[in-house]
């Protein structure tokens, strides 16, 4: 009986899901999208058809279980929330002069300001399409097949909209391009989809942003596809800081061409349950990525990260350093697999897992990889788990510093080393505010 209840109620939550895409607005919006697309979400929605929602009887989910997912069931956006400019005010950030707002999956114009920048294409999927099709056909759900999972092809099933940055070669992007996705009410499902392409010889940062006016339960599918062109180097920053009740499920896949540089910075400090899935391929020779992370969760959290960095081409660089602060009763998960295929001569790879407990019930599970098919090399891996060092926690008290204040300024510290890592100075204002805020009474 328990495992046909499981059954029905797994099913239950995806019939949630897929039921909008037989609403009318639904199939009037592909009457203006081309065959191809069409066509792309079609198979994505015949492969969802033939998945069921992973379990801890898969390998890559092993420690991170969606019963209380399944147990959901979400809707579409009904009734739009009339989001006004104060609203988000905190959420500005001073050097960005383009932003796109989406609000609950749907594009909010009003919120958005585009800097007319005749060098850059950035836009909506609908806007974009008739100025960047070709590019839109050659990359959009060519990076994160829809074959790789049930939330990338459910993403995919949705799509509808996106948010689209096309740099062209050799155009330096003096400001950041903010991304901000807002969740305003409970039980709605939303996809969001982003494609960054970035041109040969071009510089471009871009911050991909996900908040919460609200603190209930809600579901964030989203999607990323960057490309990167031969020297091109793309700062990328993503900030996870949902509601404590949602569920987000993310995906990246980025592509690196000869000589290009990719920087990511991914802080999850939201969500009931989150999960990012970080794939980063190597397709010309001397590509080189660095990989920064920081999850801080306390409660009942849950928060999983997924990398994996594949190194097809000699002379690729890779670095990583990934970091967990969890209190309460959270569970921290972070999976790191570097791929070094046989070609791949003179790769230099380095990740570190490092993670910080601050309660005796918060648990951390951490997996650094290495496979290697190449055999001139210089590759290294390393995880710690621990609590803080008593003798730093000694030495400050001797400083004059009360024990739990000695025991907050160490944790801050901890996660700071990760933040300072953002190129954006008042983004990082914001988030070194939002670390101490909540290293604080978590001991």
């Amino acid at each position: 009986m328990s495992n046909g209840t499981a059954i029905v109620t797994e099913r239950g939550v995806l019939d949630s899901l897929l039921a909008a895409l037989a609403l009318p607005p639904g199939k009037a919006s592909t009457a203006t999208q081309p065959d191809w697309l069409i066509a792309l979400r079609a198979r994505a929605l015949e492969r969802v058809s033939a998945l069921t929602l992973p379990s801890t009887h898969d390998e890559a989910w092993r420690f991170t279980s969606l019963t209380a997912f399944a147990r959901q069931s979400f809707h579409p956006l009904r009734t739009p929330t009339h989001v006004q400019p104060a609203d988000i005010a905190h959420l500005h950030i001073d050097e960005a002069t383009t932003r796109l707002v989406f609000v609950d999956g749907v594009h909010a114009p009003l919120l958005s300001s585009v800097n007319l920048d005749a060098r850059l294409a950035v836009g909506t999927l609908p806007a974009m399409l008739a100025k960047q099709a070709a590019t839109l056909q050659g990359h959009l759900g060519q990076h994160a097949a829809s074959g790789d999972g049930l939330f990338s092809a459910l993403n995919t099933a949705f799509l509808q909209d996106a948010a689209v940055l096309v740099v062209p070669g050799d155009t330096v992007l003096a400001a950041p391009v903010h991304l901000l996705f807002v969740s305003t009410q409970p039980d709605v499902a939303s996809h969001p989809r982003l494609l960054l392409v970035v041109g040969a010889g071009s510089e471009a940062t871009v911050i991909e942003d996900y908040v919460a006016l609200h603190e209930g339960t809600y579901f964030t599918n989203t999607v990323a596809e960057v490309a990167i062109g031969a020297n091109a180097q793309l700062d990328h920053v993503r900030l996870q800081r949902e509601s404590t009740q949602a569920f987000h499920i993310a995906s990246c896949a980025v592509s690196l061409a000869a000589a290009s540089r990719y920087h990511s910075v991914s802080v999850a400090l939201g969500g009931q349950t989150s999960r990012l899935d970080l794939k980063v391929t190597q397709i010309g020779e001397g590509a080189e990525c660095v990989l920064d992370g920081l999850a801080l969760i306390g409660g009942e959290q849950l928060a999983d990260t997924h990398t994996f960095i594949d190194h097809t081409k000699p002379h690729g660089t890779s670095r990583q350093l990934h970091k967990c602060i969890v209190g309460g009763t959270a569970h921290a998960v972070f999976n790191g697999q570097v791929m070094v295929r046989p070609g791949a001569q003179q790769t230099d790879s380095a990740q570190s897992s490092r993670n910080l407990l601050l309660s005796r019930k918060a648990e951390v599970d951490t997996q650094p990889q290495l496979e290697i098919f190449a055999n001139d090399v210089k590759c290294t891996h390393g995880a710690t788990v621990g609590q803080l060092d008593s003798e730093e926690v000694f030495y400050l008290q001797s400083r004059g510093l009360p024990e739990d204040v000695a025991r907050n300024l160490l944790t801050y510290a901890f996660g700071a080393e990760v933040i300072d890592r953002i190129a954006v100075a008042s983004l990082r204002g914001q988030l070194e505010q939002t670390v101490l805020a909540q290293t604080t009474g978590q001991q």
